[in-house]
């Protein structure tokens, strides 16, 4: 397949491409459904750029600028999506205390237990100093000690969101005191993207797109949902990533994180998938809803105040905007349609922050106060469950502009019978 167009995302002075549609999709997903329709699937991440050490440096470099902001000298973080983010090092979580005191006065020092020494020496980037702690000794003093030599004002040492409660704990005994909450100093750097993070996270998005495209176009009557995943993942593989898709039938799809109830595929049903894959650790995150046949004017309704609801709440977003704000816009369009109040339809928040882990850091929830960033990345996925019906969602990820907003991955949800654009 080739790009038919080619956007630009303007984002603080940088420019991404947004690939546009490639090939023309069925007029209705549906009536084709047992038809020939074939998808030219092929590599998508071939060629593309991987992270390199002078991206890790300067994730490095934001996060100890981040943490000079939060007025933090001294950070602790250990195994985590925050140790692969900064460092990639992927290290198993066990009662053995490992990682690094990232500090604002030299190369971040890393505590380390003795007998993995050599395996760490492979991972932890050169130049910098691993202190080792042998079997019947403390991490925790070797921790104080570290502090004691950087002349670290024990006032301002903190530890990362994802720290254990009994390395924190004992940290601060033999500290004698209080840590600081670094979450946001390390939330704030992987919040806010860069250049080539978003690219990664435009092209999963579009090649999970593309897959579900691919799945609805072998759809038949009395099919599981294991099939229906099978081609999804299928198309996934044929793209070079490891993505799927879960999809789920008719009244089942009321569950917004699914049920252990079974129903196979039946004509009227609606179909609803959620999933996604990643490129280069960053992940996509996407749900499309579709109905098996002709939709009723019930499943229209819902379906049409859904897609009002994500459109309306995508044209509120630009930066300096609460993240709480963008919840209320959607959920009082659904309100206003009958589907109210709160929570009752409209099940959960607006959506959440996405990057390197699915679901993380910010929010789109209500009196989320928090501010938009150019840069920052989300999920937008209102929904609609009628327990006993049926349930919609749809969601895109987007990434907030320097004026507004840019959904990721392009082929947006034009309605009902066109769940990826008009593709002509």
């Amino acid at each position: 397949m080739k790009n038919t167009r080619r956007e630009f995302i303007k984002i603080g002075g940088l420019s991404i491409a947004a690939t546009g549609l490639v090939a023309p999709f069925m007029k209705s997903c549906v009536s084709e459904n047992n038809g020939n329709a074939k998808h030219n699937l092929k590599n998508e991440v071939e060629g593309v750029e991987p992270v390199n050490e002078q991206d890790y440096a300067r994730r490095l470099d934001r996060l100890v600028d981040s943490m000079v902001k939060e007025n933090i000298e001294a950070l602790f973080i250990e195994g985590s999506t925050n140790l692969r983010y900064f460092f990639n090092i992927s290290w198993w979580l066990s009662e053995r205390t490992f990682g690094p005191v990232i500090n604002t006065k030299k190369e971040p020092v890393w505590i380390c237990p003795d007998f993995e020494l050599e395996r760490a020496k492979e991972q932890i980037p050169e130049g910098h100093e691993i202190r080792t702690w042998a079997e019947h000794e403390s991490p925790f003093e070797l921790m104080a000690d570290i502090i004691r030599d950087l002349n670290i004002d024990r006032e301002k040492i903190a530890t990362g969101p994802s720290v254990r409660s009994f390395i924190s704990e004992a940290f601060q005994r033999s500290l004698n005191t209080d840590l600081m909450d670094g979450s946001m100093a390390v939330n704030m750097v992987r919040a806010v993207k860069t250049k080539k993070e978003l690219e990664y996270m435009d092209l999963a998005n579009r090649i999970t797109k593309k897959a579900y495209r691919y799945g609805f176009s072998k759809l038949e009557e009395g099919m599981s949902r294991q099939e229906l995943s099978n081609h999804i993942r299928f198309a996934h593989s044929e793209m070079g990533t490891s993505g799927s898709g879960g999809p789920y039938f008719g009244f089942t799809s009321a569950f917004p994180h699914g049920t252990r109830q079974v129903r196979d595929l039946h004509d009227g049903d609606i179909i609803l998938v959620d999933g996604g894959c990643s490129v280069e650790g960053f992940r996509s995150d996407v749900t499309r809803t579709i109905v098996y046949g002709k939709p009723t004017d019930r499943q229209k309704e819902v379906f049409n105040t859904v897609l009002k609801a994500q459109q309306e709440a995508h044209k509120a977003i630009r930066p300096g905007v609460a993240c709480g704000e963008i919840d209320r816009v959607a959920r009082k369009i659904i309100e206003d349609a009958g589907f109210g109040p709160g929570y009752k339809y409209f099940a959960h928040r607006l959506g959440h922050g996405i990057g390197m882990d699915g679901h993380e850091y910010p929010y789109l929830v209500k009196d989320n106060a928090l501010l938009m960033q150019p840069g920052m990345t989300f999920s937008n996925e209102p929904g609609i469950y009628i327990y006993g019906e049926f349930g919609v969602r749809i969601e895109d990820c987007f990434v907030v502009t320097e004026d507004g907003a840019e959904m990721l991955g392009g082929m947006i949800t034009q309605d009902i019978e066109h769940p990826f654009g008009d593709e002509t």
